[in-house]
């Protein structure tokens, strides 16, 4: 995230997918291992009714994730969408590991005995410091520093490429497009969508991805999101604007149904109060991830 607020050159959100590499490579974490946790993984609540609904209804539903495709496919078999409509990072990992040697690792070892050392927040320059000798100038000079080179996250502007492929295969206008993010990843992609007069969906977000989305949903159900596709259908942002705005009048329930009007929104602290609080909620309740 620093990374990206700082505007570095040829840094995409989602990077991070790349620069944790040489670590799992260090520990010998094999690709099984992370399939293993996707089939584990708790899928957020109403995900598997609302795509089966979406699809009986003559939807087309695509997954674009920064997850390596181990982890992506396994979730999106899990839902029941077509491999086909997956956009995911490539990541041949127990090829990377027969590349490698222990001399090549020794290096991984010793970045992260530094590391660890330090304490977050007290000693974050020293924690920048020691990252970026470690990725911008020790790595590039072995075989890490190929592997990494090689490893392209599905986020930030290859999100927004992602969906764009998809609708030209199909025939279909940004304007025609409904996506629905949460993060630093996503805020590039739903800043197209949005623009184009598309629906961009903020679902649980932070403050990275809310000030870019038409309407925010904060709700440990994703199936509250069923009404706003409807009036989409039936009569696009109209529609949705109408129905979103009398929703954040009445107001949600306890964790469900917190609506926001987001698009040309000049303050976003009322609806980032309730995004952050639930979005601690459900991604407790799928293993304190993130």
């Amino acid at each position: 995230d620093l990374l990206t607020l700082e505007g570095r050159r040829d840094y995409e959100p989602g990077d991070t997918l790349a620069l944790i590499v040489p670590f799992l490579l260090y520990h010998h974490i094999p690709e099984a291992t992370i399939a293993g946790l996707a089939q584990r993984a708790a899928l957020v609540d109403g995900a598997q009714g609302l795509v089966s609904k979406l699809k009986a209804g003559g939807w087309r539903v695509f997954c674009i994730s920064t997850s390596y495709e181990q982890y992506a496919r396994s979730i999106c078999h899990r839902l029941d969408i077509a491999m086909e409509n997956i956009a995911c990072t490539v990541f041949p990992l127990d090829q990377f590991h027969s590349m490698l040697d222990a001399k090549d690792l020794a290096i991984v070892e010793a970045v992260e005995r530094d590391i660890t050392a330090l304490q977050p927040t007290i000693d974050d320059r020293g924690i920048k410091e020691s990252l970026d000798l470690f990725f911008w100038t020790q790595l590039p000079q072995g075989k890490l520093g190929v592997i990494v080179k090689e490893v392209k996250p599905v986020g930030g502007q290859r999100k927004v490429e992602a969906v764009e492929g998809f609708s030209s295969l199909h025939n279909q206008p940004l304007s025609n497009v409904v996506v629905v993010g949460d993060s630093i990843t996503d805020f590039k992609m739903l800043k197209a969508v949005n623009e184009a007069g598309g629906l961009a969906i903020a679902f649980n977000a932070n403050e990275y991805a809310l000030p870019y989305a038409t309407i925010g949903l904060a709700s440990t159900d994703i199936s509250d999101l069923e009404p706003v596709l409807k009036a989409w259908e039936r009569d696009g942002r109209k529609a949705v604007e109408t129905m979103v705005r009398d929703r954040e009048r009445v107001g949600g329930g306890e964790d469900r149904g917190h609506f926001h009007w987001l698009h040309q929104r000049r303050g976003f602290e009322e609806a980032l109060k309730a995004h952050s609080r639930i979005r601690r909620l459900v991604r407790e309740g799928a293993g304190r991830l993130g």
